[in-house]
């Protein structure tokens, strides 16, 4: 049924509830697992300074060890189950750069994690999530993490 499925990830807690879901759908349907991890250009353009954060050089470094960690990490669980996996990191707003690969690679299934939030949470943040959602062609599978 699966032959790619797209895994979007942040490295959250959300996110490894949605690598679990999508490494075991992988397994299942003996499909690629495509991996992405997007630097959002949002956070590090809206940042003014250039003094060293964490001793990186400014936030967009940050952020692309994180990618890179989480990328690592999702590796690792996948091989520990036999699962072939593609991985990419990206700069750009999460929600395009998640459909426009999904799009570029043809995959078959999107699997995002999000943490449940109230309800005016959402309103006023909205969320990659839902707007993945709302854009892509693919079917999308969400992952719900209780937040404490």
């Amino acid at each position: 049924m699966y032959e790619n499925i797209l895994l979007a990830t942040d490295g959250s807690v959300a996110s490894k509830n949605a690598t679990s879901h999508a490494i075991g759908l992988a397994d299942l349907h003996d499909a690629m697992l495509h991996v992405l991890f997007v630097v959002d250009s949002d956070v590090y353009s809206a940042y003014s300074g250039d003094e060293y954060v964490d001793e990186r050089e400014g936030p967009e470094h940050g952020l692309e060890e994180v990618g890179e960690e989480a990328l690592a990490a999702v590796r690792k669980r996948a091989a520990d189950r036999g699962v072939e996996v593609l991985e990419e990191l990206r700069h750009g707003r999460p929600h395009e750069e998640i459909v426009e690969y999904a799009d570029e690679e043809g995959v078959d299934l999107i699997v995002l994690g999000t943490r449940r939030h109230p309800e005016e949470y959402r309103s006023l943040l909205g969320s990659v999530t839902d707007r993945v959602v709302r854009l892509a062609d693919e079917p999308v599978t969400v992952v719900k993490t209780e937040v404490e």
